[in-house]
């Protein structure tokens, strides 16, 4: 049988899904980019904004993180190195499953790379980029090559074959010296890309993968995810909470600067001498003490979980809402109580 020389099999389509899954990853990446992210590294607040994913987010509700995820990164550099693999990889991968099939592969192995990711460190970091899906698809054409090695000219094999796994293999190994890359993600990208290229393989020449393997490959899927949610770390605290506690403390912060701005405006009524100190009294209750103590009953009910990032804000903002209250409430009583005094700096 003459061999089957694999890159002149086809020709590869204009549009195809790794084309477009690339130019996806770039136009987000841009578009974070307009919105006040980092060319060379994005900080972790805008990641999570865009869809990160991070154990206390994603279980908190916002499980789509472990798809948006895919699409995020963290600088230009992580960008170029996810788009060189997949677009070195992908395309002939495409060609080898066919279009519906690869893009399958590479979202079942992005989303279970991530849901491992969230298991092994969900509480301890915010994750995102495409290569947990791209190491499914590195997988995936291992599974292909090894499976179809009598029908692939023998030159082709070893240079695919071998320079795919010892690309894989250093990546792994490269992300276990390198603090901040998620191998994670790339371990359980990568197996899940083997096992879902069994599920849904296409054979040239040897004899196709029988039903019962595939329904295995699928079973240990399924367990796979089963025993991976079940596992997923608690969360240290609700995101909601956090996101609920900063909204209202920026809404303080705002309403604190017009508190200043009316007691400037107290202050300048004062030294103009126009008005009584019982006015100006009964002003600083109304403008200064009340919104005060409104705030502080408001603050007084947010989530007070100690884990919470900002709780510790939180907590120093309720002492100074606390101590400006009570000043001006014995500053008002003062000024009631004597014909003359001279009003303190805010």
């Amino acid at each position: 049988m003459q061999p089957l020389h694999l890159t002149l099999k086809s020709r590869v389509p204009q549009v195809t899904i790794t084309k477009l899954i690339i130019a996806a990853n770039i136009l987000v990446f841009v578009a974070m980019l307009v919105k006040g992210a980092g060319f060379w590294h994005s900080p972790n607040a805008i990641q999570l904004a865009w869809g990160a994913n991070f154990g206390p987010a994603t279980q908190d509700g916002e499980w789509w993180r472990l798809g948006t995820a895919m699409f995020l990164h963290f600088g230009i550099i992580h960008l170029l190195v996810n788009v060189w693999s997949l677009w070195d990889a992908g395309q002939l991968v495409e060609r080898m499953y066919g279009h519906l099939r690869f893009a399958g592969i590479y979202v079942l192995s992005g989303l279970t790379g991530n849901l491992v990711s969230l298991v092994i460190q969900g509480n301890a970091a915010v994750s995102g980029g495409a290569s947990g899906a791209i190491f499914g698809v590195y997988g995936a054409l291992l599974t292909f090559l090894w499976r179809e090695r009598q029908s692939i000219a023998r030159h082709e094999f070893r240079w695919l074959f071998w320079g795919a796994s010892v690309f894989s293999v250093a990546t792994i190994v490269f992300g276990f010296i390198v603090p901040g890359i998620d191998n994670s993600a790339h371990i359980g990208g990568f197996l899940t890309g083997i096992f879902s290229s069994i599920l849904l393989s296409q054979s040239i020449e040897v004899k196709p993968v029988s039903r019962n393997t595939k329904l295995l490959a699928a079973g240990v899927i399924v367990l796979a995810c089963v025993v991976l949610v079940l596992n997923i770390p608690a969360p240290k605290y609700r995101w909601s909470d956090e996101l609920l506690l900063r909204k209202k403390v920026d809404e303080f912060l705002l309403k604190d600067q017009a508190i200043n701005r009316s007691w400037l405006q107290i202050m300048h009524e004062g030294n103009k001498g126009e008005a009584t100190f019982d006015s100006l009294a009964n002003h600083i209750d109304e403008a200064i003490s009340e919104p005060y103590e409104q705030s502080f009953e408001q603050l007084s009910q947010l989530p007070s979980d100690p884990a919470l990032p900002s709780a510790a804000k939180l907590k120093n903002i309720l002492q100074y809402v606390e101590k400006r209250k009570s000043e001006s409430q014995v500053l008002a009583d003062k000024m009631r109580s004597k014909p003359i005094m001279q009003l303190p700096q805010p």
